[in-house]
């Protein structure tokens, strides 16, 4: 019987100071990790951060070849700076994916947590354990990275879902419709 065909995840962490990585391949039920790591813009202003970004995941992109993306999806946090802050990074890291060509998919936190743990209230600690457990790494990736690898085995467990960014390919009347 032949071995399924595999694909390669990018998931992210978006973050303004750390955006976290991870990428994983996926042939039926197996997962195997490729690469994880962190993007870090700490001491630079704004324009320059959200550069270092773009070029890094656009770089990420170019080595690794993945099929796919996943990103965390955040919601408004107490401190309207933060999250218009983070926010931008966010937008920046999809902004590259989407130019390099990829489908984009999008889950909360809590679906996230869900997917990896069991329950969407997870501690940072038990995503980091289940990832690890998951992969068959020799020790607990960062805590950036086993989040960005957490929202690619999130992924996996939800092929075909609605959460899929619309692409641009796609117009009806002035809106993008997925």
């Amino acid at each position: 019987m032949p071995s399924p065909p595999s694909r390669r995840i990018l998931g992210l962490d978006p973050g303004l100071r750390v955006t976290g990585f991870g990428i994983i391949d996926v042939a039926g039920s197996r997962l195997t990790y490729v690469t994880s790591g962190s993007i870090r813009t700490e001491g630079e202003g704004l324009p320059t951060r959200l550069g270092i970004i773009a070029h890094d995941l656009t770089h990420i992109i170019r080595e690794f070849h993945p099929d796919e993306a996943s990103v965390e999806l955040v919601f408004v946090n107490v401190n309207p700076t933060s999250t218009l802050l983070l926010g931008q990074a966010r937008g920046c890291a999809i902004t590259a994916l989407v130019m390099a060509g990829l489908p984009v998919y999008e889950y909360t936190a809590n679906q996230i947590k869900q997917a990896v743990v069991g329950h969407g209230k997870a501690q940072k600690t038990q995503v980091q354990h289940m990832v690890q457990h998951l992969l068959q790494l020799p020790s607990a990736p960062s805590a950036d990275a086993a989040d960005a690898l957490a929202c690619a085995i999130c992924h996996t467990n939800s092929v075909g879902n609605i959460n899929r960014l619309p692409t641009h390919h796609r117009r009806r009347g002035g809106r993008i419709i997925g």
